[in-house]
């Protein structure tokens, strides 16, 4: 008989004990190797059997066990450090007060909105890379003391588990997950109530949420949860698996992640005293609601205007795109939206909330283009998918270009605690010391570490990995209906002294999963070459919905079957954070191969690294940025080849080629059981050249420093004197706005400076009439803009110079300023009038220019 509903009994410690409960209450745990040697320490058996979960552990020690801990005094001093340790990291000033006490001016309090966050495998609220580098975000926050608050949705059923048909085929399993089970606590309101946050939904229906606390070092991550008693049937079922359900489905629970989101800041900062924030900043389109309910706030509360207070939220907003293609942003009917607003959005016009999300085809509402709009600083992810992000959303901002469109990048990280090895990080932090590892800083030091302490500590972690395989393989054959007898083989799969290689991703078609099996033939001569054979685990999931995509694994499957290669490549089903330490651990190599540019960053090689592993990777995400010849080996791309079989073809061989030609020689180039030189020299450099660079804490400063600071900033300066300067700023731009179409250049003039023709080193001077239809010259900027040309005039690389303003001459006014001459071949200029005003962040962002 199945139960009708599930619950968790949580144990009861002995007083002595107490401190247990408030160690594992903090999510700290999870990348503190203090705290998980004690917690392994309370039962080790219960340990492996809850899977490192210890909440569920603690739940299975006997009242016996609790006994001889309470009397044990070793572990009561264990106990006690780490409790005293803990405290001091949730209260002691971190780099991020530093910066304060030093003059920065840094926002009090700042919400990060994520439709997923990878913590810990015990809390399964992610799906991948989005959710890794999220929860990776709330971390590198905590360690550096940034205010963060975070906000996501709690998933009834997570993502889905994953296992395998007898014929490789994708199963998922979506289990029932009972917060009261999971790391998390209600949210309790100054009375002691559990707080609800509740929104209009069609048809006068209401969508409630319960709010839970998950407790990420010192940031606190606020998670809505709507399978509460007060919603009826349907609407219980709003966050029950995440990325799943239609349209209806998905928008609702975009809805609640941002509108139910910011009433759950106002909640949490009422409940406990936490300020404010001044910043918001949406990982991803999802939350972009999150805008429209601060504008409502700002309208029913304080009597702004629409345009005042849009001006107000988007000063204090930041936008960050994950994605590199338009098919993966989420759009909905123009019209679905719009049943939604209605008694949701309260007093905003409905038709100025759409144009939020308008886009070329006037039937969808675009979320990364509300993202857009509702943030006044936007980002891409690697410097490439920065560029790669202007040219595909350089529509916003006609008549720009691409180089100009608003949006910067701030490459991700990764936090080192969590996905650095035990082994690699005592063996680094004795040479660089801790502070550097954790902060950033330079890994020169690096190089102290002898090449036969480097091939010990990777000899370790391949054999560690290679248990792990065999280890789920044998579950996973089970699972797939097969005997014991069947399974004899699984023994002796995979060898700890061969060159392992590693490819875990999600699997959409544009990352490849199976481009290895373009020539099978070559792929097993690889495996099964006698002197320098080669090994490849691979993992990952194919959302539910795709069935392209899960016939990729079960294309992949079915090869890793083939007795006659089973011991030298496997597909691991179940990807998780779990398996994924031991993959990143134990790998030589980490295979990455995308259609670029379609790899936004690709962070999966970035923790690899950290762990002393090469990359073996397509140009593309952040590879293409740090890759310097010696860390890694790079695919070629045909990136330019217009036939996608043929590119496929080509890229293939490549990868052949550099495995067969210069991987596995440099890895079994040694002799006897000496370190192979020519490899630890590498993996020396991978760790020093890309460990300061790879880490979540160097994201986290860039975006404090880059994007969130100047959002408080302008937030203050917005918010200061009853919104004065957000109205000054809206009556600008309409001002602006409805003058801009008489805005013109007129004419352009230049003259050298020297005689004859020109020359490097002379001075250009150029002189430009420009109309200003009504505006006044302080309302704009003219600028120079020039350099070299291409074969069609075009400017390569433009410089911009501003033009002193001058005299008024017949309704239009006389700008003049000097262009230097500084390199030889074409060059070419032009004069270009853009809005001007100092509550802007960039001149492009009203998207409005007038060009000669």
């Amino acid at each position: 008989m199945k139960a009708l509903r599930r619950l968790t009994v949580r144990a009861a410690f002995p007083s002595q004990l107490t401190k247990l409960g408030d160690l594992v209450a903090n999510l700290r745990w999870s990348w503190h190797t203090e705290s998980l040697d004690l917690l392994e320490s309370v039962d080790p058996d219960l340990w492996r059997a809850s899977g490192h979960d210890p909440g569920h552990m603690l739940a299975m020690v006997t009242p016996q066990r609790f006994a001889q801990l309470a009397a044990d005094r070793k572990f009561l001093r264990r106990l006690e450090d780490l409790s005293e340790d803990l405290s001091e990291y949730l209260t002691q000033p971190r780099w991020y007060q530093d910066q304060q006490a030093g003059g920065s001016q840094y926002p009090a309090s700042i919400g990060y909105f994520s439709p997923e966050f990878g913590i810990t495998e015990v809390l399964p609220q992610y799906s991948g890379g989005l959710g890794i580098l999220a929860g990776d975000h709330l971390k590198a926050a905590s360690d550096l003391g940034v205010p963060i608050i975070g906000v996501g949705l709690l998933y009834g059923a997570g993502y889905f588990r994953q296992s395998l048909s007898r014929d490789g085929w994708q199963l998922e399993h979506y289990p029932s997950l009972d917060p009261q089970g999971l790391p998390v606590k209600a949210l309790l309101d100054a009375a002691g109530a559990p707080v609800r946050v509740s929104l209009a939904l069609p048809g006068s229906r209401t969508l409630h949420a319960a709010v839970w606390v998950a407790q990420v070092g010192r940031v606190p991550l606020l998670l809505l949860d709507s399978d509460i008693e007060e919603n009826d049937a349907e609407a219980r079922l709003v966050t029950d698996r995440l990325y799943g359900g239609g349209p209806d489905h998905r928008l609702e629970q975009e809805l609640l992640l941002g509108v139910g989101g910011v009433r759950a800041i106002r909640a949490y900062c009422a409940a406990t005293g936490v300020p404010a924030p001044s910043v918001f900043h949406t990982n991803e389109g999802h939350a972009g609601f999150l805008g429209v309910e601060r504008i409502r706030e700002l309208v029913e509360s304080d009597g702004l205007a629409f345009d005042e207070a849009l001006q107000a939220v988007r000063a204090g907003t930041v936008f960050t795109t994950h994605t590199p293609v338009p098919a993966g942003i989420d759009r909905f009917a123009r019209d679905l939206v719009a049943a939604h607003l209605t008694g949701l959005a309260g007093s905003l016009p409905a038709d100025r909330v759409l144009a939020l999300g308008a886009e070329e085809d006037p039937s969808i509402f675009n979320m990364a283009h509300m993202g857009l709009r509702l943030g006044q600083r936007a980002n891409g992810v690697s410097l490439l998918h920065g560029e790669v992000s202007r040219g595909m959303f350089a529509n916003l901002w006609p008549g720009f270009d691409q180089a100009d469109v608003p949006i910067t990048s701030v490459t991700n990280g990764v936090h080192a605690p969590t996905w650095m090895s035990r082994e690699i990080l005592e063996v680094v932090e004795r040479e660089v010391g801790a502070a550097a590892v954790a902060g950033g800083g330079a890994w020169d030091a690096v190089d102290k570490i002898s090449d036969a302490d480097l091939w010990r500590v990777r000899n370790v972690l391949r054999e560690r990995l290679v248990g792990e395989i065999r280890r789920r393989v044998h579950a996973s054959g089970l699972q797939r209906g097969m005997s014991e007898a069947e399974l004899g083989w699984v023994s002796t799969a995979f060898d700890s002294d061969v060159l392992t290689m590693g490819f875990a991703r999600r699997v959409p078609s544009y990352k490849r999963l199976t481009l290895m099996l373009r020539d099978p033939e070559r792929l097993k001569s690889l495996l099964l070459d006698p002197q320098r054979p080669v090994q490849i685990v691979i993992a990952g999931k194919s959302h539910p919905a795709d069935d392209g995509g899960k016939q990729l694994i079960a294309q992949m499957v079915r090869f890793a079957d083939d007795p006659a290669v089973r011991h030298r490549i496997t597909f691991l089903p179940d990807y998780d954070i779990g398996m994924a330490r031991y993959l990143y651990w134990g790998v030589d190599v980490w295979l990455n191969n995308p259609l670029r540019p379609l790899e936004a960053c690709g962070t999966s090689g970035m923790k690899a690294a950290l762990n002393g592993a090469l990359n073996l990777s397509i140009m593309d995400g952040w590879w293409d940025e740090w890759f310097d010849g010696d860390n890694g080996w790079a695919i070629p791309s045909a990136d330019g080849l217009g036939d996608a079989d043929r590119r496929d073809d080509l890229e293939a061989t490549a990868l052949y080629d550099l495995i067969q030609n210069n991987v596995a020689p440099r890895f079994y180039d040694r002799a006897g059981d000496a370190a192979p030189t020519r490899w630890v020299q590498m993996v020396r450099h991978t760790l020093k050249s890309l460990g300061p660079k790879v880490l979540a804490s160097r994201m986290v400063a860039e975006y404090v420093n880059r994007l969130y600071a100047p959002a408080g900033l302008s937030s203050e300066r917005m918010c200061a004197d009853n919104f004065a300067a957000a109205r000054d700023l809206a009556a600008w731009t309409t001002k602006v706005r409805a003058a801009w179409p008489a805005v013109s250049v007129l004419h352009v003039d230049s003259q050298l400076s020297g005689v004859g023709d020109a020359q490097v080193g002379d001075i250009m001077t150029l002189r430009a009439e420009v109309a200003l239809g009504g505006l006044e010259p302080s309302d704009v900027l003219v600028e120079a803009v020039f350099g070299a040309v291409d074969a069609e005039d075009r400017l390569v690389s433009p410089v911009a110079a501003p033009l002193t303003v001058g005299e008024a001459i017949d309704g239009a006014v006389r700008y003049e300023g000097g262009v230097p001459l500084q390199t030889t071949g074409p060059f070419g200029y032009s004069v270009r009038v853009l809005p001007s005003n100092p509550l802007l962040a960039s001149s492009s962002e009203l998207g409005v220019v007038a060009t000669a």
